[in-house]
């Protein structure tokens, strides 16, 4: 499987010539992010993960939880509910579902729902939570407004995968970067494991 990381938190998983998207939001400037994309996964309603215009510019099916389904009726039949626990198989990939809401981020907003995509077993990208599930490669949120660097540490460990890079950073500038690629390689060499920050463009074979 090929993983390449687009703008902030929007990742294309390629496997055998087929390729699915997950979440490309307003922050993901990249038109070829959905190209020939089969499915687009969509993890919650937040604009960095949520942008209908680049659902516009496919027929693929959407994947994706009550909330945003709720904001897509323009879609009709292509749009599916996904809740945790599901299950479902795309393009060639066999995907789990894990987790139902957001990680909590404002004292006076509830929690919006939040969907994970586990992918072949392989690849879990969490969205906007901390959802704990047994997969050797981890899409970790890098930085948020709602994240802490002990809490992402914390996740991290828990989690405890062989493979972990860091997505989720387009609210830094080359400062906070910097801090988090220091985090990671610390990490890195603590596990013994691939733990590193992924470049919008960038690349990994699995």
């Amino acid at each position: 499987m090929k993983i390449t990381k687009f703008g902030h938190a929007c990742v294309r998983l390629e496997k055998n010539g087929r390729a699915v998207v997950i979440d490309p939001g307003v922050m993901t400037p990249e038109p070829d992010a959905s190209a020939g994309a089969e499915a687009v996964f969509l993890t919650h309603q937040h604009f960095d993960h949520f942008d209908p215009e680049h659902l516009r510019e496919s027929r693929a099916p959407v994947y994706t939880c009550a909330g945003v389904a709720e904001q897509l009726g323009e879609f009709g039949e292509r749009v599916h509910v996904v809740r945790g626990g599901d299950h479902f198989s795309v393009a060639g990939f066999e995907v789990s579902v894990a987790g139902d809401k957001h990680h909590h981020s404002h004292p006076d907003a509830p929690p919006v729902d939040n969907v994970g995509f586990l992918v072949d077993g392989e690849v879990f990208h969490p969205g906007d939570a901390l959802t704990v599930v047994d997969a050797p490669t981890l899409l970790l949120p890098g930085q948020a407004p709602w994240l802490t660097v002990p809490a992402m540490i914390e996740y991290l460990r828990r989690m405890a995968p062989r493979r972990a890079y860091a997505i989720h950073d387009g609210l830094l500038n080359e400062w906070g970067l910097k801090v988090l690629d220091d985090v990671l390689a610390r990490e890195a060499g603590r596990a013994g494991a691939d733990v590193r920050r992924l470049r919008p463009g960038e690349s990994v074979e699995l």
